[in-house]
């Protein structure tokens, strides 16, 4: 949601997802809170009225953020809101995890976690009528260059998801 809010495309997300309830627990939202005093932008995605901060606090939840946290937060503190977002999704009812790290995507497979990634969201939207390949495709651009991670270059996606075998009708 930060690269979204940097590239000012949230209100595309809140589009996007507007059929369910969006959470990020405490954790996200607290690595938010620190970075916005650098980066303005991140202050969006507290203030989204859409977007429910809901606190790590049943010991079952913290158990199992423990165990993500033991996988993949190495050193350099990196991938705590994953592990936040991972043990929200292993204890929520019905909860989909809406994550992009490739370490990520593995632990919560291993753990039979339902999660997907961002880029099969928009995907989804642009087949099901609600965005199109050239709005996609210039989010996509906007998202390359704050240092998001996609699958191919600026001004790719089209042919990337021809690669892929996205349905773009």
């Amino acid at each position: 949601m930060s690269h979204f809010a940097k590239a000012q495309w949230l209100g595309f997300l809140k589009a996007v997802l507007k059929e369910y309830r969006v959470v990020i627990p405490d954790v996200v939202a607290a690595e938010l809170r620190n970075g916005s005093t650098q980066h303005r932008h991140l202050e969006s995605v507290l203030e989204a009225e859409w977007i429910e901060t809901v606190p790590l606090e049943s010991p079952t939840e913290l158990l199992i953020y423990a165990e993500y946290e033991r996988l993949m937060v190495g050193p350099d503190g990196r991938n705590i809101g994953e592990c936040g977002a991972l043990a929200l999704a292993e204890t929520l009812p019905n909860a989909v995890a809406v994550v992009d790290d490739r370490v990520a995507v593995k632990a919560a497979r291993d753990r039979s976690v339902t999660v997907r990634r961002t880029l099969n969201l928009l995907c989804d939207a642009i087949r099901s009528g609600l965005l199109t390949v050239p709005l996609v495709s210039a989010l996509a651009d906007d998202l390359l260059q704050g240092q998001y991670r996609l699958p191919f270059q600026p001004g790719e996606f089209a042919d990337w998801c021809t690669r892929e075998g996205i349905l773009l009708e």
